[in-house]
């Protein structure tokens, strides 16, 4: 059977399916890894974990089928750091998107008289997520691995050079990097300078259509794949997610829900808003994805689940926690809840806000507390889309993610936003993308649209009334953040203190 594998090496899992020209699945396979914190703010990986998940999906799939894909494409995480010596080893484990640890230099930078031109250069909000200031933490924090490194990679990379022994990184996540020049393709020279780095210390940037084949016979034997199998390089997985959840119009937006979530639009030129700082990656050489990711999703419904309802997280508590948010009406009876629990990246970016309850009563029960939290995870989603329709008016949302087993939720989020929701018939939209950037490359499609089903999808309309109660309460939410800032920084600054003094105790 031919097929070819889309998959997408993720922060929490690498996923992987395979799938057939008309776009059927025909196969898919999974594998968890975990995350380390060592430190305060720190958020890393031991990419031997991923290496190893990115082999066994693809060995599943090849042996389940019992035949080897034409190709492969590449989906990854944004935003990962792993310094390697010029064999390609790590020096540390990989840094991820949610490391924090650089926080106070990306302050620095925004705060910079280079900061505009950096960001519109760029095309990356100026974070502590960002490459960029990972680097220049790494020159100043770890300077010894600093002076040992010889290329600063992403864990896609790192994937890369394993299988085909060179340093090579395709555009769309090179565009999330704060490194790379969007119009003309290369290594930005007033970035570089500010990481203190030239470009030989970073991979080669290549097109997203690039390929390879050729595998070294022990590394195919490893995959249970061909020699002749072709490996396309790929593009990031938001980039990849806009595709696969069919978001090519801009007036379409796709918004995801993982563990953190973000609202993204397909445009033809980038998007700036500094203030704001929304993104614009390259999805491939006619298209940029631009829009707001925020920390704040599923990862805030597991700590509903731990420290409201006391448990483990399974299936049967996700049902208990959305069965009592059924129970309760929308609004929370006035309850607010701003979700900055992991501090907050779009609209506000700002690594030292963290969330609050607003508004609570005597009424107010563990139910009502459970739906504000998810409440005001969408109106933070809503925050985006308002953003985004500064400049381009969005009728319609295309939602992924594992929200989407929720249908109390996706009726929050209609209802707040007052979108219509389309749920994408999709296994998982970044692979799927993957997949489908491999289709484009080798001539059977033609046209992206031309691998749409949008009869398989479900549609979920707002209720106009409950609609118009969230935009009242949106308007008192909006202003929380402001009003409580500089508490928020004062607050973080002593609780800061105290953990290190406690640490330094023990």
């Amino acid at each position: 059977m031919t097929y070819t594998i889309g998959i997408d090496i993720g922060t929490g899992s690498t996923k992987a399916i395979a799938i057939t020209a008309d776009g059927t699945t025909i196969a898919a396979s999974q594998y968890l890894y975990p995350t380390k914190i060592p430190e305060i703010d720190a958020n890393e990986q031991d990419q031997e974990l991923v290496w190893q998940a990115f082999i066994d999906c693809i060995r599943d799939i090849a042996l389940k089928l019992n035949g080897a894909p034409v190709s492969i494409c590449l989906s990854s995480a944004m935003h990962s750091v792993i310094p390697v010596d010029d064999k390609g080893s790590a020096l540390s484990d990989m840094i991820t998107w949610a490391d924090n640890r650089s926080s106070k230099i990306a302050e620095e930078l925004r705060n910079s008289q280079s900061a505009e031109y950096l960001y519109r250069r760029t095309g990356t909000p100026i974070h502590a997520m960002s490459p960029l200031t990972k680097i220049i933490w790494l020159k100043r924090s770890k300077p010894a691995i600093f002076e040992l490194t010889a290329k600063f990679i992403s864990i896609k990379e790192f994937i890369w050079y394993r299988l085909f022994g060179v340093f090579e990184i395709d555009y769309s996540l090179a565009s999330a990097t704060g490194l790379f020049d969007l119009e003309n393709k290369e290594w930005n020279a007033t970035a570089l300078a500010l990481a203190s780095i030239d470009k030989s210390v970073l991979s080669s940037p290549v097109d997203v259509f690039h390929n390879r084949d050729r595998l070294g016979k022990s590394m195919a034997d490893l995959l249970s794949i061909s020699q002749q199998t072709k490996f396309i390089i790929g593009a990031s997985d938001g980039c990849l997610a806009n595709l696969g959840s069919q978001c090519l119009s801009p007036d379409v937006a796709a918004l995801t829900i993982g563990t953190s979530a973000a609202v993204r639009i397909t445009s033809r030129k980038p998007i700036f808003n500094f203030r704001q700082m929304t993104f614009n990656y390259l999805l491939d050489n006619e298209n940029f994805v631009c829009g707001g990711p925020v920390n704040n999703g599923g990862n805030v419904v597991k700590w509903l689940i731990r420290n409201f309802l006391d448990e483990d997280i399974n299936q049967n508590t996700y049902a208990k926690l959305f069965g009592k948010i059924a129970e309760v009406a929308s609004g929370s009876d006035g309850l607010l809840f701003l979700p900055y629990i992991y501090a907050e990246r779009a609209p506000i970016w700002d690594s030292n806000s963290c969330g609050m309850y607003f508004g609570i009563k005597n009424r107010h029960k563990t139910a009502h507390f459970l739906r504000a939290a998810v409440e005001g995870i969408c109106f933070g989603l809503r925050s985006i889309i308002e953003t985004l329709e500064q400049t381009q008016k969005i009728n319609q949302l295309h939602v992924s993610g594992g929200f989407t087993h929720s249908r109390v939720w996706l009726q929050i989020l209609a209802d707040v936003t007052g979108k219509t929701l389309v749920l994408v018939d999709s296994n998982d939209a970044s692979a799927v993308g993957a997949a489908m950037l491999g289709f484009k490359l080798s001539g059977d499609l033609k046209d992206y649209r031309d691998f749409f089903k949008p009869e398989k999808n479900t549609v979920i309309n707002p209720d106009a009334s409950v609609t118009d109660l969230y935009t009242n309460l949106f308007n008192i939410y909006k202003d929380l953040y402001p009003a409580t800032e500089l508490s928020m920084h004062n607050l973080a600054k002593l609780s800061n203190t105290d953990q290190r003094s406690n640490k330094t105790q023990l």
